[in-house]
């Protein structure tokens, strides 16, 4: 079952974000999700087996410059994560479809994503939910003395 996600279930959201960016905070993510679920502008997801959470999708709507993009606003996926032992079922796609919709109701044209250049794992989703690789770039900061 996949359902938008209440209030009490930001720590659920938070739990599987988790896994996702595990270099965060649970109680600074839970926090996070909490506001995230009464924004307008962003819709977080939750898929569960019986009642417990094997997946999750945060997407919103951004309406600055997305990279590869012509219109505005976007619809953006922030984060996807289902639980290993769950992939390979469909999830990710039915929570991607559901994100999809969701931003077309908004008025959005376009939808996008990003990872890390070096998440294969990634990639590879990405390419199999029906995304079109835009563009790489490598970032890069300088301490200033």
């Amino acid at each position: 079952m996949i359902r938008q996600a209440k209030k009490e279930e930001a720590m659920h959201a938070a739990e599987l974000a988790l896994l996702l960016w595990p270099d965060n905070d649970l109680a600074e993510l839970t926090a996070e999700f909490d506001a995230l679920i009464d924004d307008d502008e962003v819709l977080v997801l939750l898929a569960f087996d019986d009642k417990c959470a094997v997946g999750f999708a945060h997407c919103q709507l951004r309406d600055d410059y997305v990279e590869g993009t012509e219109t505005s606003p976007v619809g953006y996926m922030e984060g996807l994560y289902v639980r290993e032992a769950y992939r390979m079922n469909g999830i990710a796609k039915k929570l991607m479809a559901r994100c999809e919709q969701w931003a077309k109701n908004q008025q959005c044209q376009e939808f996008a994503s990003d990872c890390e250049l070096t998440n294969d794992d990634s990639i590879t989703m990405h390419r199999k939910l029906g995304f079109i690789e835009a563009n790489r770039i490598v970032c890069f900061t300088k301490r200033l003395r």
